[in-house]
């Protein structure tokens, strides 16, 4: 088990990150900082330990963020998935599927993250699923894909679109389940 001083030294850049790229101002990013470290250490003191430090770091973040900007009146963060806006859920899911830093918190929480996205993508009607594997894995334009397949260009883009669609559902609802929105 980690010490609470482990704990800060090993999460205080990338949690302070994820913070600034949702807050406006940089005291406010700092003040929320510490009142999740504050939080985490009278909670890790209790009876029961937090297990997964990593997502209740997290979670605990994005609670504390919404809590600030209800509180500020700004503009509201949403809370749940929406086809309208859910870059902050590719995000934070980017933000953990490519942190560098190996721990047994990341590497579990990016064995399940991969795991949805290729049961998401095993869900897709096969030329759904070939294109963005070809576009996304693969790295070959729409264009080349197109010709590769004798596909019209406007047909792959559908593809892709439609898989991306499907791909962003699936991963709001495990981001949901990760960071405790109900």
């Amino acid at each position: 088990m980690q010490t609470v001083t482990e704990v800060f030294n090993t999460y205080r850049e990338r949690l302070s990150r994820f913070i600034r790229k949702r807050v406006r101002l940089p005291e406010d990013s700092e003040d929320i900082l510490q009142e999740v470290f504050y939080q985490f250490t009278r909670v890790n003191n209790m009876a029961q330990p937090v297990e997964q430090t990593a997502a209740w770091l997290y979670r605990v973040a994005r609670n504390k963020i919404i809590n600030h900007q209800n509180k500020k009146h700004d503009e509201q963060m949403p809370v749940y998935y929406d086809d309208e806006d859910d870059e902050f859920v590719l995000q934070d899911i980017a933000d953990l599927i490519f942190d560098t830093e190996t721990t047994p918190e990341t590497e579990y929480l990016q064995s399940v993250v991969l795991d949805e996205i290729k049961n998401a993508l095993e869900e897709l009607p096969k030329e759904q699923r070939d294109v963005f594997e070809l576009t996304e894995y693969l790295g070959f334009s729409v264009k080349e894909v197109a010709e590769k397949t004798r596909i019209p260009v406007n047909t792959v883009l559908s593809r892709k679109h439609y898989a991306v669609l499907h791909l962003r559902k699936r991963l709001a609802g495990l981001y949901a389940d990760l960071m405790g929105i109900e």
